[in-house]
């Protein structure tokens, strides 16, 4: 699992990152199935800001565990935007964590389609800011990565962390 790795790795960058703020993070995986959580528990004292990492596999469980709504469900269906928005707030704000960060996606080899082929990771983020500023927020972004299931999984967490530490580090400006 450290083919796509940098030096130093992003989960130690990231965890240094919030650790350094008091901050924490709590994750919700679909495609990548807990890796990001693996890649974040590798790390000594990884406790001081992971608060929990679920892996709700299906439409009842993203119900069940995060409110994912059965509207967005229906609509958009579980590999969308507003699903991972959905899921990276409800991991957020079911741990009342400061950060959520959700993965959804097509690891292969089969299930894709036209719209999303095989290698389609969607990875949201979520920021929960002090109440009455208004200034939570959600993004969501969409990447293909190349290779076989396992090269798909792990390019989706290293990217879901990468995809964090960035947001946490715009939050320092």
């Amino acid at each position: 699992m450290h083919e796509f790795a940098s030096d130093p790795p992003i989960e130690e960058r990231v965890g240094d990152r919030l650790r350094e703020r008091g901050e924490t993070v709590a994750v919700a995986e679909g495609c990548t199935g807990g890796l990001v959580g693996a890649l974040l528990t590798s790390v000594p004292g990884a406790s001081d800001y992971l608060d929990r990492v679920v892996v709700p596999y299906d439409y009842d469980a993203l119900r069940d565990l995060l409110a994912v709504s059965r509207e967005t469900l229906d609509s958009h269906g579980a590999v969308s935007e507003p699903a991972v928005g959905e899921t990276a707030r409800g991991i957020r704000d079911t741990a009342d964590a400061t950060w959520g960060v959700s993965t959804s996606g097509v690891a292969g080899p089969g299930g894709g389609s036209e719209e999303t082929p095989v290698g389609t990771v969607l990875v949201g983020v979520a920021y929960a800011a002090p109440w009455g500023t208004g200034e939570s927020e959600t993004t969501v972004a969409r990447y293909e990565f190349d290779g076989d299931r396992d090269a798909v999984r792990e390019q989706g967490a290293r990217q879901a962390l990468r995809d964090l530490s960035e947001t946490v580090a715009a939050r320092e400006d």
